[in-house]
C-alpha cells in the first residue's frame, strides 16, 4: 500500500485540467520509457498536470543494479526539458507500486501491458474507496530489432542499447 505521505496540494489548481500519472523504476532511460512519458504529456494536453512516481530503489529487487532515485529523476527531467513541454509536471519517488494514485484526485494512468494488471487493481481500489476510477491508457512494448521488448536488463547485459539496436545476438 501507500505507505509514506507527500504534499500534492499542488494538484487543487489542476482541477479543470486533465491530471495523468505514470510511474516505473525509469533506470536507464529508453525508448519505451521515453513512449511512456510522451503519451502521459500528450495525454495530459498542454495545460494538463503529469505526475512522474519512480521507484524508491530500496524497494526495488535486491539483485537489481540500478542508478540513485537522483540520477533516474535527473534523466528523465532532462528529456522532459528536450521535449520542450510547457505541461506542468511533478516528479517524486513512490515507495510501493501504487505511489500516490490511489488517494489523489488523477485522471488517468498510462501504462505498458506489463503494468496494466497493477493499474487495474488501482481502480478496484478506489472504487472501494469510492473514489472515481482512473482511465487507462495503454501504450504498446516498443520493441527492439530483434522484435522483443526494449528493457533496461537487456540494455544493461549489452544485448540491446537504448534505442533498441543490437549489440549482441542471443539465442
Amino acid at each position: 500500500m501507500y505507505t509514506k505521505t507527500h504534499n500534492f496540494k499542488i494538484l487543487h489548481k489542476y482541477a479543470n485540467f486533465m491530471k495523468v500519472c505514470i510511474g516505473g523504476t525509469f533506470d536507464i532511460l529508453h525508448k519505451g520509457h521515453k513512449l511512456l512519458i510522451d503519451k502521459a504529456f500528450e495525454t495530459a494536453g498542454e495545460e494538463g498536470y503529469v505526475f512522474i512516481g519512480i521507484m524508491d530503489k530500496n524497494i526495488v529487487d535486491k539483485n537489481r543494479r540500478i542508478s540513485s532515485f537522483e540520477k533516474r529523476k535527473k534523466s528523465v527531467a532532462e528529456y522532459i526539458r528536450y521535449k520542450n513541454t510547457s505541461t506542468y509536471f511533478l516528479i517524486k519517488p513512490i515507495y510501493d507500486k501504487y505511489g500516490p494514485s490511489l488517494e489523489e484526485e488523477f485522471d488517468a494512468i498510462v501504462v505498458s501491458p506489463e503494468t496494466k494488471s497493477t493499474a487495474k487493481e488501482i481502480n478496484r481500489i478506489r472504487k472501494y474507496n469510492k473514489k472515481k476510477p482512473l482511465k487507462i491508457i495503454e501504450i504498446s512494448f516498443v520493441l527492439a530489432r530483434d522484435n522483443k521488448p526494449i528493457s533496461a536488463s537487456r540494455i544493461r547485459q549489452g544485448e540491446i542499447d537504448e534505442e533498441g539496436e543490437i549489440l549482441r545476438w542471443r539465442d
